[in-house]
């Protein structure tokens, strides 16, 4: 059961991160609605905001761009499955594909206290 709702959710993130380069400006900051703010707090922050995790933190473009060049299918096998020290689906299991690719974009971007434009807002 568990296996399956993993490949659903790769499914459906595939998907999703299909589009993903229409009207997406890397460079901008990225915010994350109240419900997505506690999925990263309870299943991202604990690693991407802890250098000692050897995990690409949060809003460190230069570490994020050689993950994200990869492409989505690698992408979405290191999201499901686990990479290195990250545990399968990132620990967040209530996760859809909508949320761990916001998550990803967020944490892929510039933060918003360290950039010169305002934040567009969260990506759908």
């Amino acid at each position: 059961m568990k296996s399956r709702m993993g490949i659903c959710a790769a499914g459906f993130l595939l998907a999703a991160l299909g589009g993903c380069g229409e009207g997406n400006d890397p460079a901008k900051p990225v915010t994350l609605s109240p419900a997505r703010t506690e999925l990263y707090a309870s299943s991202c922050k604990t690693c991407h905001e802890d250098p000692a995790t050897g995990a690409p933190q949060s809003h460190d473009t230069i570490a994020w761009t050689p993950r994200l060049e990869k492409g989505a299918d690698v992408l979405l096998d290191s999201i499901v499955n686990g990479f290195n020290g990250m545990p399968p689906l990132g620990q967040c299991i209530e996760c859809d594909a909508e949320d761990f690719l916001a998550l990803t974009r967020f944490m892929a971007a510039p933060s918003a206290t360290n950039a010169n434009d305002e934040p567009e807002g969260e990506t759908p």
